[in-house]
């Protein structure tokens, strides 16, 4: 019977952990033969003392050992794509990327998770449909993968179960952001679901678990080299997330942007992340164009609303109902006004995830539930002109005095100047 204390405390010293141990530890947790508390222990103290090289990529096989694996490429026949977005706030790039790809005849399959901290999660998302099951069987998401095109599914009792209950425990333990731990996370849910090819977007900044670029970069290397190993092709995009994506903050919002963006109506920095996503996967997927092709390809997909179709038909596969008339709406919506002419320097994007996590649109704790119709719209973001008393931001409460307490929150997120802040580039590298 393995000791976990001698493990945690080893770990805790600087010490490095086998292979044979960590999966010992990783399969216990998953099994409850090791409780919350001492899993904790050991995330805090890999959080300070970090992991090797061999110890991430050990912990990423213990997690994918957890459950089943599914070699989707080779049981459908094709070269199968998939998408991951580090944690960011507002960002709801998957929802429209996933029906473009499908659009464009290439499958996708991707395993998602749950809101981490002040980001949101694509689970929480797509959960604001009634009727959409995230949790399929391995037989259910592979078929769907074939005859649909298109899957997003959480980790269900048979794919990495083990990082399924890790994930949730990091979120109320302050253990999130810690580069290998993200790693494995993400990448044993990547080779688990079996894409052949992956776009990884990790986002840099203010709202984003990697602060500077040269951080974000270690993560994408260590996720690459992760992906190398596990044989499968990864691009990594390097993304600006000091103030949110897009202008919806919150579950439906977001979906609802999301949908706006498939009929081509998405706000700018959105939809050119969806395009350079698409463009990506499609130049890794096994229909032989290259990126600038793959762009053209997904913009014609959106033009001609058979992205838009994707969408429909793959909501309606996972049994909810695509029209957004049925999504949530919140019963308070106040305005942010601005208090003086000028310009927004920054609008931190941390802040207003705060805030929409405060409205109840994340969780605090690991099984708490989430209000879907509260959030945060931002109508004006870094380096537009705005008039005293102009609309800054809506916000969708479920109170009066939730929603007061918002926009006090959101304001303070503003910061103001006489003249434009220096432009900044959404995506700042890509590395493969």
């Amino acid at each position: 019977m393995i000791r976990a204390t001698e493990l945690i405390q080893r770990k805790r010293d600087g010490g490095e952990l086998t292979p044979d141990e960590l999966s010992e530890l990783v399969l216990g947790y998953a099994r409850e033969e090791i409780p919350d508390y001492q899993l904790a222990a050991f995330c805090m103290a890999v959080y300070f003392r970090g992991l090797t090289s061999a110890e991430t990529h050990a912990l990423t096989n213990a997690m994918i050992a957890s459950g089943d694996a599914i070699a989707l490429g080779a049981t459908l026949g094709r070269r199968v794509v998939d998408k991951h977005s580090t944690g960011g706030v507002g960002d709801k790039t998957s929802l429209a990327v996933g029906p473009i790809v499908a659009a464009c005849g290439v499958p996708f399959g991707k395993l998602s998770g749950r809101g981490l901290g002040h980001t949101g999660g694509t689970l929480d998302k797509l959960e604001s449909i009634p009727g959409f099951r995230v949790e399929l069987s391995r037989d259910e998401f592979i078929e769907q993968v074939r005859e649909v095109g298109l899957a997003i599914v959480g980790q269900t009792a048979d794919l990495v179960p083990a990082d399924k209950k890790l994930y949730a425990l990091r979120d109320v333990t302050a253990t999130v952001d810690n580069v290998s731990l993200i790693a494995a996370s993400i990448m044993s849910k990547k080779i688990a679901a079996g894409a052949d090819a992956v776009v990884l977007d990790v986002k840099v900044g203010d709202g984003a678990f990697m602060k500077t670029a040269a951080d974000a970069t270690i993560l994408a290397e260590t996720m690459l080299e992760l992906g190398r190993r596990a044989g499968r092709e990864i691009v990594c995009l390097l993304t600006d997330m000091d103030q949110p994506l897009g202008a919806a903050v919150g579950n439906a919002l977001e979906l609802r942007e999301a949908i706006a963006t498939l009929r081509g109506e998405g706000p700018p920095d959105l939809t050119e992340l969806v395009l350079e996503a698409s463009a990506r996967l499609l130049a890794l997927s096994d229909l032989g164009v290259d990126v600038a092709e793959g762009r053209r390809l997904a913009g014609a997909a959106i033009t001609e609303r058979s992205a838009l179709a994707a969408y429909e038909r793959w909501i309606r596969a996972q049994g909810g109902d695509p029209a957004e008339a049925v999504l949530p709406q919140a019963p308070v919506v106040a305005q942010v006004e601005a208090p003086r002419p000028g310009y927004v320097a920054h609008l931190g994007a941390t802040a207003v995830g705060l805030a929409a996590l405060r409205l109840g649109a994340g969780r605090r704790a690991k099984d708490e539930a989430i209000d879907h119709a509260v959030g945060i719209v931002c109508r004006r973001k870094r380096g537009d002109r705005v008039g005293a008393g102009e609309v800054l931001a809506d916000v969708h409460a479920g109170a009066e005095g939730s929603a007061a307490n918002a926009v006090r929150e959101v304001l303070a997120a503003y910061e103001f100047a006489d003249e434009p802040p220096p432009e900044r580039a959404l995506i700042l590298d890509v590395l493969a």
